[in-house]
């Protein structure tokens, strides 16, 4: 195994959609933390929802299509930024959010917009045509919650197991002991939204320091460990 062991997270939101912090803030905190890699993943919805929202006369926490690529344009930027001055890699995402039929896609290393209102085989699909990783974030949360919501991935990982290069065995402060336990390929994020978040399941991915060789680590599941990040405290 050649390379040595990143401290990643690749399920982060800033205000671009639904979190507290900007992206600048964002990247600084985990830069002055010491990881290694993170991936930015704000919030595109399906029409449907989105257009039920605005009638409702809510103001939609999430980048709407005509806004993306200046979205894309600004992980870019904060890119160079992030690895001039902390040596971290910032890998251009999203989360790709269809809550009328219940299921969240993270899309990481994606170049272009990619439709919510697709099918999971279709959203999948363009993700890997665009050179990215798609992960089932947070596949068991609503079994753990009671609220039976966003389990359409999981209520049909027996298709969905080979499409997804990973399914997130923890997110936040959840583990989910069914996903070890069908020995799917995992990895761990915050889904972070504020500050406080940043204290929880994170990946350790043992590869060279580069996008692509973090991605050939996904997928193959090669070298990949959780990690229970917490903040440091005074001896």
């Amino acid at each position: 195994m050649v390379g040595n062991w990143l401290l990643c997270d690749f399920h982060i939101h800033t205000t671009f959609s639904d979190g507290s912090l900007t992206l600048e803030k964002v990247v600084n905190l985990y830069g002055e933390k010491g990881f290694d890699a993170i991936s930015i993943t704000d919030h595109i919805l399906d029409e449907k929802e989105l257009k039920k929202q605005k009638a409702n006369l809510e103001m939609p926490c999430v980048i709407e299509k005509e806004h993306f690529q200046d979205y894309l344009h600004s992980l870019w930027k904060e890119a160079r930024r992030a690895w001039d001055e902390f040596r971290m890699l910032v890998i251009p995402g999203t989360e790709i959010t269809n809550n009328s039929c219940g299921y969240h896609i993270l899309g990481i290393d994606i170049k272009e917009y990619i439709d919510p209102g697709l099918s999971v085989e279709e959203i999948v699909a363009r993700i890997h045509h665009q050179g990215g990783i798609a992960i089932a974030p947070h596949p068991h949360r609503g079994s753990l919650d009671g609220t039976q919501q966003l389990m359409y991935l999981w209520n049909n990982h027996e298709q969905f197991v080979h499409f997804f290069d990973s399914w997130e065995v923890a997110n936040r402060d959840d583990l989910f002991n069914v996903v070890g336990l069908k020995k799917f390929n995992y990895v761990a994020n915050s889904d972070f939204h504020e500050p406080r978040h940043l204290y929880s399941w994170k990946t350790m991915i043992c590869c060279e320091k580069n996008s692509e060789a973090i991605k050939a680590a996904m997928r193959n599941n090669n070298g990949v460990s959780i990690y229970l990040f917490r903040e440091d405290k005074e001896l």
